[in-house]
């Protein structure tokens, strides 16, 4: 019986030398060697300071901004210590009241009327509450908002969008979709 617990023993030292630090090592060290951008977390910098991360959703309020995923992540949202859905099921009165408050808040901000449909996800938050992307239509929709915030003409706007539609990954997988950061910086980058 001493025997097997040796044995056991000897196993369990080297499983955890295997797994535990020279297989993590090793991964740590090709992530770092070939994806050193994403192994870091794919962050955004305007010359010496992170202003954010394309994989992170974040706020924009402002109306010359286009404005992302509603997020359930943290009391204010947007909390990446935080990331979790609501959890509300579809019938839930809390989830399906702040759905019409976020619907008649998109259709007021972009001047839409009452009965003009909205893609969903400029309603409803993602399962993570921190989606960096919103649908094409989303951002196709804000467009006329941001163009007369900025003073540019709405087909300058469309333009752009186009610039950042990220289509499906080796065309079938995921749906096209636009980095709300990445959009929002190339307006800024535009000077108005």
């Amino acid at each position: 019986m001493l025997k097997q617990f040796g044995t056991a023993l000897a196993m369990v030292v080297v499983l955890t030398l295997l797994t535990g630090v020279i297989y993590p090592l090793a991964i740590t060290g090709i992530a770092q060697g070939i994806f050193s951008r994403q192994a870091n977390g794919s962050l955004v910098k305007q010359g010496d300071t992170v202003i954010g991360s394309e994989l992170i959703g974040q706020s924009f309020t402002q109306a010359k901004y286009f404005h992302g995923r509603p997020s359930a992540a943290g009391e204010d949202g947007y909390d990446a210590t935080a990331s979790s859905g609501s959890n509300l099921g579809p019938t839930n009165e809390k989830l399906l009241k702040s759905a019409a408050g976020r619907l008649d808040q998109v259709r007021k901000e972009n001047g839409l009327a009452a009965g003009k449909p909205v893609p969903s996800d400029l309603v409803l938050a993602s399962a993570s509450g921190l989606d960096p992307h919103i649908s094409p239509e989303a951002a196709y929709l804000q467009v006329s908002r941001v163009a007369k915030e900025r003073g540019l003409a709405e087909n300058e706007v469309s333009v752009l969008v186009d610039k950042h539609v990220q289509e499906r990954q080796l065309g079938i997988l995921g749906e096209p979709r636009v980095n709300v950061l990445s959009l929002n910086l190339a307006l800024d980058q535009m000077g108005k």
